[in-house]
């Protein structure tokens, strides 16, 4: 805890973005830099509540020690505010910036108040080890023998190679871009998350001795870059798949074959790429400038498509929503510890907001029709209005009649969520997978149909947070650990509290 009369003292004060119209002009981090005192005087507001839920799997899926170290950023003991977040938590940099913070909503204080910054104190505390040079490679003294091979260099590929190095094993991880850090890399925009931030760990990793190949296309014989997976089997320990679940969903109506037409993750990754490679001079990108763009779907993807088109200079933006707008506290059936399912604005919706004058959302909207220019691109979006009742229990929609309207639109990105990996992988190997075509593996012991083989991330649970992704590197390593030496002294995290892991 904090000041044990904090919560009563200090209002809530989330640290401030960059006013939208500054940060429209750059890609530069959205984030702005709170004072020392500003964050020692949220740190004060954590309460003496007894049972933190906040770190329980409600909460924080890697059981973050937040009260304590809530404690020591109150009490100006930064050095060991970072030594306690580090305990559970391998990339405090990733999750301080971009996760939506289940462990706010799950924040006790939350119940009656509005809850403690968490996210914000997280950041500030890993931000902070780094510019006063408290983090540096801490390489393992020795070496095990063991070999292990993994596939995917997102969160969980990187949570799990930086456990298994720590406890001596030689680690390689394969990625089939032309860059370390998988949707941390390529599918979270600049503003979010900047390059630099990433590229840093991932060196820090290198100097620690994992062993990064890009440009490895594992089990995709169609690539140029094809690796054979059966190979990687034989010659490693252990295998680990971290692949990601990157089948997007489709919206297969009249017209989806028109040019104009993006999935969220293609117009997201070359924006990045060629903002990496040539500060966009290459034009290899999806352009949104002078467009008419709508994006389709909600979620964090949705709003990165937003604030990239906007950094474009589109000419309008709409967003739609299937689903009706969140209430603006939590309904009935949405209780304290569970995750607030309320109306929230993020970043893309305030620029959009400064720029247009008003919110892009559009609710309760059903996409019917894309409609041509007759060159074969898209001109833009039929759509009917629908309505959601209760019926026997479950929701069910109709449309309104009489609410058909047309969306000028010639560039329409389509952010509507992920069905699971690629299967060519899991095909070459002979793997098993679940009814939702994710790599079937028991949360806990991550083993595969195949020996040898464990499965982690979103490839195994579905597509999630990057916090369940360091989750799920962290327990693989340990189950592989365990395979290998027949015992571990790595954390489970998830399991820690005795706690199903939700979506497990």
């Amino acid at each position: 805890m904090g000041k044990p009369t904090g919560f009563k003292e200090f209002p809530r004060k989330p640290v401030p973005y960059r006013e939208p119209m500054q940060r429209l002009a750059d890609y530069g981090e959205i984030f702005t830099l709170p004072p020392e005192d500003h964050l020692k005087q949220q740190g004060a507001r954590c309460m003496d509540c007894g049972v933190p839920f906040c770190q329980s799997a409600t909460g924080c899926p890697i059981d973050n020690l937040i009260p304590e170290w809530n404690d020591l950023v109150y009490r100006g003991r930064w050095r060991d505010a970072l030594d306690r977040l580090h305990k559970t938590n391998n990339f405090p940099e990733f999750t301080g910036r971009v996760c939506p913070a289940p462990c706010e909503g799950a924040c006790v204080l939350g119940i009656t108040d509005p809850a403690v910054t968490i996210k914000n104190i997280e950041n500030a505390i890993i931000d902070k080890g780094f510019a006063e040079g408290w983090i540096k490679p801490e390489p393992p003294p020795s070496r095990t023998g063991k070999r292990v091979a993994i596939v995917g260099s997102g969160p969980a590929g990187l949570a799990a190679a930086a456990q298994l190095n720590k406890v001596g094993h030689t680690v390689t991880v394969y990625e089939r871009a032309d860059r370390i850090g998988g949707l941390l890399m390529y599918g979270i925009p600049n503003m979010k998350l900047d390059k630099g931030v990433v590229d840093r760990r991932v060196n820090l990793l290198r100097e620690e001795g994992i062993t990064f190949i890009t440009n490895a296309d594992v089990g995709n014989k169609n690539s140029e870059h094809f690796v054979d997976p059966k190979k990687l089997l034989d010659e490693n320990d252990a295998f680990l798949l971290c692949t990601g679940a990157t089948k997007p969903n489709d919206l297969p109506i009249s017209g989806r074959g028109l040019g104009g037409i993006h999935f969220a993750m293609e117009f997201l990754a070359a924006n990045t790429q060629s903002l990496l490679d040539s500060k966009l001079s290459d034009g290899k990108y999806i352009s949104a400038a002078g467009k008419d763009v709508i994006v389709i779907g909600g979620g964090d993807t949705g709003t990165d498509c937003i604030g990239t088109s906007m950094r474009h200079g589109c000419k309008t933006l709409a967003n739609f929503e299937l689903l009706p707008q969140p209430p603006v506290n939590r309904a009935p059936d949405n209780p304290w510890p569970q995750w607030p399912r309320i109306f929230r604005t993020d970043y893309g919706h305030q620029e959009v907001s400064a720029k247009f004058g008003a919110d892009p959302r559009a609710y309760c909207v059903m996409s019917k029709e894309f409609v041509s220019d007759d060159n074969g691109n898209v001109a833009g979006i039929r759509t009917v209005q629908v309505e959601w009742n209760k019926v026997d229990g479950n929701w069910k929609l109709h449309e309104i009649a009489g609410s058909d309207k047309f969306w000028p639109a010639q560039l329409v990105l389509l952010a509507m969520g992920f069905k699971g990996p690629e299967q060519y992988v899991s095909e070459m190997l002979g793997l098993e997978v679940d009814p939702r075509t994710n790599y079937k593996a028991a949360h806990g012991k991550f083993t595969t149909s195949i020996d040898k083989v464990f499965a982690a991330g979103d490839c195994r649970r579905g597509q999630s947070l990057v916090v369940w992704a360091i989750n799920e590197g962290r327990g693989a390593a340990r189950a592989v650990d365990t395979f290998l030496m027949g015992s571990s002294d790595l954390a489970a995290p998830g399991l820690t509290l005795g706690l199903a892991p939700a979506g497990a």
